[in-house]
C-alpha cells in the first residue's frame, strides 16, 4: 500500500466540487440516474391488449392535432383563463406523478441527477425537448433556481397553428408539468414562469423556476393551479417579513382566516362539489379518516354559501357526555335540573340563520339520535325543562369518519337519522390519496410554526423530504402538520429539518438512514438496505475494510488519536480514490445512497475537516 498522505480542506473541496459538478450536468456516469436508457427500457408496448405502459404507469398516445382541437374547443366555450387553469392544472398532476414513478424506481440515485431525469421523462413523452441552461437547489439552505430552454414545444405549435403568433406564452400545459415534477422532487411549491414562447414569436420558449415565497405576485400563477377560487392563493407568501398563517385552532378564535391549501385532482374533486352545493339550502355530510380537513371544508361550505354573515356554530359530539348532549344542542331552561341557574339556547338556537356542524355524528347515542332527528323533521327544538317549542333555521353539515352504512348493519346507527343526513355526501380523501400536495403543505406548516415560534428553519433535507413523499400517513393532514411543527422546533437554527427531526415518536418510516458502526461499518436505521446494491456494496465495503489497519498503524506511528468522525471522513476519501472519483460507485461501496455521500462530503468541507486516505 502506498505511504498514506494528507490532504487540505482546499484540495478537497476542489475534487469534491468537481465530483458534484459532473454529477449534476446531464452526462451523468451510469447509476447514478436513470439515463434516457434506462428510461426507454422502462417504456413498453402491449398492443394485443391496447395497452402502453411508462414505469409501471398505464400511458395513451395522443395525436397533437387532437390536443389542438380540445384545447381550441376549450379556449371557445369556457375561456382563456378558465382553459388555462384547467391545463395548468393536468399538467401538474402528470409532473408531480413522473416525479413519483422515478423516486420509486431510482430510489438511491441523488437528487439532482434524479432532477435531470424529469425532462427525459418529459421529451420521451414527446411533449418537448428540454435544454437545462442552468439548476440547483441547496436542501439545507431550501433554495432553488431553474432556467430552462424548450425546443419544439408541441404546445406551442398546436395554438400557433390555430390562432397564429400572439402576445402570451401558451405552453401552459408543459408549465404545470414542470412545477409539479419539481415541487415533487425538492418537497417545496416551486412556481415557473414561461418567460419567452414561440407562440410569441421568439425562438425559443424559455421557463424560469423558483420557490413560490421568492416570486412577486405569486397569487397570480396560483390562481391558474387552484380548481376554485376559495382555495388559498396567498398561504405560500412572498418577498420580504410574513405574517404566520392562521390555522384552525392556533389562534384562540373560534375561526378567522383560515386557507385551504391544494392543488391534486382528489382536493380539487372536492372542491368542485363544494362548490356545487355551497349556494343550496341541502344538507352536507362530509365523510373521511380522522385528520382529512372535514371541519375545515365545512367552514368554507359556510363561507361560500348564502348564509356566511350569519353564524357558523360548530359541536363535537364526540366530546359531550350523553347525559349532556341534549342540553347542549336544544339550550335548557333555568331549574330543570340541579346547577341549572339559568336558562340558555342550545347550539340549535344559537345557529339559527346560519349554519350548524355536527362533527363525529356516529358516537352519538341512539336516544340523542332520535331526539336530533325529531329536530330535523320538525325544524323546532324545545329546551330541557321548558314547555315551547321554538322555531330554527339552520343548515345542518354533518361529519363522520366511521362508515354510517356499517354502523347501521351493527345496530348502532338509526337508518332513518341516515337518510336525513345522506342528501349530498362529499367523502374527503386521505393524504395517501392526494400525495401531489404534499410539498405544498409542507412549506405551508413550514412557515406557520416558523413563525408561530420564533425559529428559521430552511427548508428539508434530501431523505427528509422522501420519506414525507412515502409515508402513509395514518393521521393524513393533522399528522402532517404535527410532524412539520416537531421538525421546526428540532432542527437547528438556520438549518434544514432533518430526519430524525420528524419521526420521533414511534412512526414507521420507510426511509433508511445510516451511522458508523465500531467495527467501520455503516449501520442501517429505520428500513433495509436496497436489494439491489446489498451484495455489491457489502463485498466493497469489505475491500475498504482490509485497508483499515494499516491508516490506523499509521496514525499511531504519528501520535494521531482516532475519533469516529475522523474515521469516517478517512473512510469516505479512501472510497472516492478507489474508484477515481465516482460518487455513485463510492456510494455503492460504502453502503450510501449517492445523495448521502454528498452530504457527507459537503459537511466536512464545511467543517474545515483535513481527511487522511488510504
Amino acid at each position: 500500500m502506498s505511504k498514506p498522505q494528507r490532504v487540505s480542506l482546499a484540495e478537497m473541496s476542489r475534487a469534491t466540487g468537481k465530483m458534484l459538478a459532473q454529477g449534476d450536468s446531464l452526462h451523468l456516469n451510469a447509476g447514478a440516474a436513470p439515463t434516457l436508457e434506462d428510461l426507454t427500457k422502462s417504456l413498453h408496448f402491449s398492443p394485443g391488449d391496447g395497452r402502453i405502459w411508462l414505469n409501471g404507469q398505464r400511458m395513451q398516445l395522443l395525436h397533437t392535432t387532437s390536443l389542438g382541437a380540445l384545447r381550441r374547443e376549450l379556449l371557445e366555450s369556457i375561456g382563456a383563463d378558465r382553459t388555462r387553469g384547467l391545463l395548468t392544472r393536468v399538467g401538474y398532476s402528470a409532473g408531480s406523478r413522473d416525479a413519483q414513478l422515478l423516486r420509486e424506481r431510482w430510489p438511491d440515485a441523488e437528487p439532482g441527477s434524479l432532477f435531470a431525469a424529469g425532462p427525459r421523462m418529459h421529451s420521451l413523452e414527446g411533449a418537448v425537448k428540454v435544454e437545462p441552461l442552468h439548476f440547483e437547489f441547496d436542501f439545507e439552505r431550501g433554495t432553488y433556481h431553474g432556467e430552462f430552454l424548450w425546443h419544439h414545444s408541441s404546445e406551442a405549435e398546436v395554438h400557433t397553428a390555430d390562432f397564429g403568433v400572439g402576445t402570451e406564452a401558451a405552453c401552459w400545459m408543459q408549465t404545470g408539468y414542470a412545477i409539479g415534477y419539481t415541487s415533487a422532487m425538492i418537497g417545496r411549491l416551486t412556481i415557473y414562469r414561461e418567460v419567452e414562447c414561440t407562440a410569441m414569436g421568439h425562438k425559443h420558449c424559455r421557463l424560469i423556476g423558483k420557490p413560490a415565497d421568492e416570486w412577486d405576485n405569486v397569487e397570480e400563477d396560483l390562481r391558474f393551479l387552484n380548481a376554485e377560487s376559495f382555495v388559498s392563493t396567498t398561504a405560500y407568501g412572498g418577498p420580504g417579513p410574513q405574517q404566520a398563517a392562521v390555522l384552525p385552532g392556533d389562534d384562540g378564535r373560534a375561526y378567522g382566516d383560515k386557507e385551504m391549501v391544494g392543488v391534486s385532482s382528489a382536493f380539487n374533486a372536492a372542491c368542485h362539489m363544494l362548490k356545487r352545493v355551497a349556494p343550496t339550502a341541502a344538507t352536507v355530510l362530509f365523510t373521511g379518516e380522522s385528520g382529512v380537513g372535514k371541519e375545515l371544508f365545512a367552514y368554507m361550505l359556510h363561507q361560500i354559501g348564502r348564509r356566511k354573515e350569519q353564524p357558523f356554530v360548530a359541536v363535537n359530539c364526540a366530546a359531550i357526555p350523553e347525559t349532556l348532549i341534549e342540553s347542549e344542542l336544544f339550550g335548557v331552561e333555568r331549574g330543570a335540573f340541579t346547577g341549572a341557574s339559568q336558562s340558555r339556547p342550545g347550539r340549535f338556537e344559537r345557529a339559527s340563520g346560519g349554519t350548524l356542524f355536527l362533527d363525529e355524528i356516529g358516537t352519538l347515542s341512539l336516544v340523542a339520535q332520535g331526539k336530533l332527528l325529531r329536530a330535523l323533521q320538525e325544524g323546532e327544538v324545545e329546551r330541557v325543562g321548558g314547555v315551547r317549542s321554538v322555531k330554527v333555521d339552520v343548515r345542518l353539515v354533518a361529519a363522520t369518519n366511521v362508515d354510517l352504512r356499517e354502523e347501521i348493519r351493527q345496530g348502532r346507527f338509526r337508518e332513518d337519522l341516515f337518510f336525513r343526513l345522506n342528501v349530498f355526501p362529499i367523502r374527503l380523501p386521505p393524504l395517501r390519496d392526494r400525495r401531489d400536495d404534499i410539498p405544498l403543505l409542507m412549506g405551508y406548516f413550514m412557515r406557520h410554526y416558523g413563525q408561530k415560534h420564533q425559529r428559521r428553519v430552511t427548508g428539508f433535507t434530501a431523505r427528509a423530504v422522501d420519506a414525507l413523499l412515502n409515508y402513509h400517513f395514518p393521521g393524513n393532514i393533522r399528522e402532517l402538520q404535527n410532524l412539520v411543527e416537531r421538525g421546526v422546533i428540532f432542527a437547528d437554527e438556520d438549518g434544514p429539518i432533518d430526519l430524525p427531526h420528524l419521526f420521533t415518536s414511534g412512526e414507521e418510516s420507510q426511509t433508511s438512514y445510516f451511522s458508523l458502526a465500531q467495527t467501520g461499518g455503516l449501520t442501517s436505521h429505520g428500513g433495509a438496505l436496497p436489494a439491489a446494491g446489498a451484495s455489491a456494496g457489502s463485498a466493497s465495503a469489505g475491500a475498504l475494510l482490509d485497508v483499515l489497519p494499516a491508516m490506523l498503524e499509521q496514525e499511531a506511528g504519528q501520535g494521531q488519536g482516532w475519533s469516529l468522525d475522523h474515521l469516517e471522513s478517512t473512510l469516505i476519501l479512501a472510497a472516492v480514490q478507489r474508484v477515481d472519483g465516482n460518487l455513485s460507485a463510492a456510494a455503492r461501496m460504502l453502503g450510501l445512497s449517492r445523495a448521502q455521500l454528498s452530504y457527507r462530503m459537503k459537511k466536512l468541507q464545511e467543517a474545515g475537516a483535513k481527511l487522511q486516505p488510504g
